[in-house]
């Protein structure tokens, strides 16, 4: 029988709990409207205080990953999962509609086997407007290195694309992985191979050497052969440089780009039925030693004299004659050697070497 009708009757509530067999408060919450039988209560919508600014976001970058947006309204308080935020986008159409992306599901696509620590792929991502401060002109220059088996990446910023900071970022990604693979891929950069031919130049094969590694140029026109790389390409582009805020030095900005990596090694995976993350697959990765010290090559940079007659190079501070304040000079220092044992040198115009400074100045 209906409780609104036992209570017609002269039930008291308590009476009518143990006659239905439920609790008392819910028996007073049906007779007073707030719950109807046979319909569950909803709970309250996570997502709809963050809703404007989701859409805010997406209205302004129509293309922002939601895994981005997902990590900002995380720092802002929200509680829910990512599947949860995705059919709330979905649920509320928060994404504005681009009709060129819909043109591009359902492609075929091409799956190449990676043998464990067989190969690395290498590429150079241009990152648009980089604060001013950083003095790298329209764009930065980020190489990013992947394990193609596993799906680990690492990147490095670099001040130019030249011969010299290729191979001194290379070194660097290639520590950070924790190792070298076997071979590494490349596109048909001029600074590795004769884009016409593929053949490897003499300069890069000297440098392929020292490391004990093979290259491979990837066939033209056929980018899929370093796919792993360009989706670690755009996952740093959409979740770390699109949330680089200004006035960042290059180092501040390299520890978010690390982290940002260091982060995705926590992806889950599943393995012949096991679950596993990226990180543990790569770890499980043998990698070649790299060499105790990097390629000798020598890095050339510009740099404008303080008006303390100093110039910045990788975090240190290096000296210059005085009277070249507002100069423009090139500093020059070859890889593996120690800054402070040997400094780098500053030349201008007039020839002037410099050594490196002390906390206390020149």
């Amino acid at each position: 029988m209906d409780a609104h009708a036992l209570r017609r009757q002269g039930w008291t509530i308590s009476a009518i709990a143990r006659h239905l067999g439920r609790d008392r408060q819910t028996i007073r919450d049906y007779l007073n409207g707030a719950k109807t039988p046979g319909r569950r209560r909803q709970a309250p919508d996570a997502f709809a205080p963050f809703l404007e600014y989701c859409r805010q976001r997406l209205a302004d970058d129509p293309h922002l990953w939601a895994t981005t947006l997902f990590d900002e309204i995380i720092e802002m308080g929200y509680q829910g999962g990512y599947s949860t935020f995705t059919r709330a986008l979905r649920r509320y159409y928060v994404r504005p509609h681009c009709e060129p992306c819909q043109t591009t599901q359902g492609r075929d696509v091409a799956i190449i086997a990676h043998p464990p620590g067989e190969e690395i792929q290498f590429d150079w991502l241009e990152l648009p407007t980089p604060p001013e401060e950083w003095g790298g002109g329209e764009h930065a220059h980020l190489l990013v290195g992947a394990l193609p088996h596993s799906g680990r990446w690492r990147a490095v910023l670099a001040e130019r694309k030249d011969f010299a900071h290729l191979v001194q970022a290379l070194d660097q990604v290639v520590r950070k992985l924790g190792g070298t693979a076997r071979r590494w891929r490349f596109d048909r950069m001029s600074t590795v191979c004769y884009p016409s031919s593929g053949q490897v130049t003499a300069a890069f094969a000297a440098v392929a050497k020292f490391y004990g590694v093979g290259v491979d140029i990837c066939p033209s026109r056929r980018g899929n052969h370093k796919g792993v790389v360009e989706k670690a390409n755009h996952s740093a582009e959409q979740r770390w440089w699109r949330t680089v805020p200004d006035g960042l030095t290059v180092e501040q900005a390299q520890s978010g780009v690390d982290r940002l990596a260091a982060q995705m090694d926590g992806r889950r995976r599943i393995l012949d039925g096991a679950r596993t993350t990226v990180g543990e697959h790569a770890d499980a990765e043998v990698l070649l030693e790299v060499p105790a010290i990097p390629f000798p090559v020598e890095v050339s940079v510009e740099r404008t004299v303080t008006p303390q007659s100093l110039v910045s190079f990788e975090g240190n501070s290096c000296s210059v004659p005085p009277g070249l304040a507002g100069t423009r000079v090139l500093v020059r220092h070859r890889l593996g050697e120690d800054l402070t044992s040997s400094p780098p040198a500053a030349r201008s115009s007039p020839a002037t070497a410099g050594h490196r400074a002390g906390p206390g100045g020149p």
